[in-house]
């Protein structure tokens, strides 16, 4: 077959619509895997080991997958990760074992973290230095579009049933449709994500403890979201528009944060975000709202708040290393933050357990506390702030190592 030019637009826009139906089966089942464990009379603890282990399987396919692509390519590795995601997906309702369960998420962690590198490199492996910023923002903006869509689609049919499940495995089988199709050859191999902790702590504290922190209160949020609304006594629909209301303002606010901090130490810019999402989680737990506007209008705001920081973190660390370093170290910080993905719905569930539901919110606002307290040390007490190079931010996915290739010239 003969390769396709690269910056072919019936290539990239193939691959960013594997790359939607994929996002979009996954935001889909983000929701309604806590849901249905509720239902099932699972609890809040069992709820937090199934996020835990499903980022423990995150991290394996982030370290393993590289050698999996490159033994047999980029169109069977999707093809085969896919088809393994989108069977597991058919069991959870036919048995629901919770053993059975926390197994079927450390596959589908695996399977779906590689399921990301592929789509990534092979859009980046599309890019050139004219297009990739383009390239990147289109990629950004159909993610979210369909992690919000995929919320709502939670509505469509009983979370009761398996009606839902099917609907999870039939975008999954989709998905697959238009990257087995790809008319180009392959891309380059996957750089293999590497965890140096001394090294990656000796380049920025702050972005490494951030990185750490900032995945275990979003790990707790996306596993313990749903339980919250079910032990809120919220309906399924408001459940999802809280969910929604989280991820739109994210997206509405990192760009402006982002570009915010290009032009200050990126500290400064950190410490009243992570603030603000202490105070807006503190409110959400307390704040016993009625209203269903209040409450999204807070979500919202949490979102706004909370998503940008590790995207933050990752251009402050970024900012201390040298351009072809740029994969190495943002690699390794994508582990860091699954390692705190892995430890925080577990922690935030035992909290659940011995207060109420207002725990999760409880645990997001005093870890990030912890970190504020953090940066303020390292402002008044650690080295002056010196970047090797000023990195423009960029909002990038928290998916594959894959996406991090986007921040590199070619040579």
């Amino acid at each position: 077959m003969a390769a396709v030019e690269k910056n072919s637009p019936r290539t990239i826009a193939t691959l960013l619509a594997g790359a939607g139906l994929l996002l979009t089966a996954v935001a889909l089942f983000q929701t309604l895997l806590p849901l249905r464990a509720g239902i099932e009379q699972f609890s809040p603890a069992l709820v937090g080991y199934l996020g835990t282990i499903y980022a423990t399987g995150f991290v394996f396919g982030c370290v393993f997958g590289p050698a999996l692509v490159k033994t047999v390519g980029h169109i069977r590795t999707f093809s085969g990760v896919v088809a393994i995601a989108a069977a597991v997906s058919l069991l959870y309702p036919l048995w629901p074992n919770v053993f059975l369960w926390l197994a079927l998420r450390f596959f589908s962690g695996v399977a779906l973290a590689i399921a990301y590198m592929v789509i990534e490199s092979w859009l980046n492996d599309q890019s050139d230095n004219t297009t990739r910023g383009r390239v990147l923002s289109i990629y950004i903006i159909v993610a979210n579009v369909t992690t919000m869509a995929g919320q709502l689609l939670v509505n469509v049919a009983s979370t009761a049933g398996q009606t839902l499940f099917v609907l999870v495995t039939f975008l999954l089988c989709l998905a697959v449709v238009p990257i087995a199709l790809t008319p180009t050859s392959e891309p380059k191999p996957i750089p293999t994500a590497r965890l140096e902790l001394t090294g990656l702590l000796s380049i920025s504290p702050v972005g490494t403890i951030g990185c750490l922190l900032v995945g275990a209160v979003e790990g707790a949020f996306w596993t313990l979201g749903p339980t919250f609304g079910q032990l809120r006594d919220m309906s399924v629909f408001e459940i999802t528009l809280l969910m929604a209301a989280f991820v739109l303002g994210g997206t509405v606010s990192q760009w402006p944060l982002g570009k915010l901090s290009d032009h200050h130490d990126r500290r400064v810019v950190i410490l009243p975000v992570a603030l603000g999402t202490v105070a807006t989680g503190f409110l959400i737990a307390f704040w016993q709202l009625s209203d269903l506007w209040a409450i999204l209008v807070l979500a919202t705001a949490h979102g706004a708040l909370m998503v940008p920081l590790y995207a933050l973190c990752l251009a402050h660390a970024n900012d201390n290393v040298a351009n072809d370093k740029l994969v190495q170290t943002s690699s390794g910080l994508l582990l860091i933050y699954s390692i705190g993905a892995a430890i925080g719905p577990t922690v935030a569930a035992q909290l659940i357990e011995y207060t109420d539901e207002s725990g999760l919110f409880v645990f997001i606002s005093v870890v990030l506390a912890v970190f504020a307290v953090y940066i303020v040390y390292r402002l008044a007490f650690g080295p002056a702030y010196d970047r090797i190079q000023r990195n423009p931010f960029a909002p990038l996915p928290k998916t594959s190592q894959s996406v991090f290739e986007f921040e590199v010239d070619d040579e």
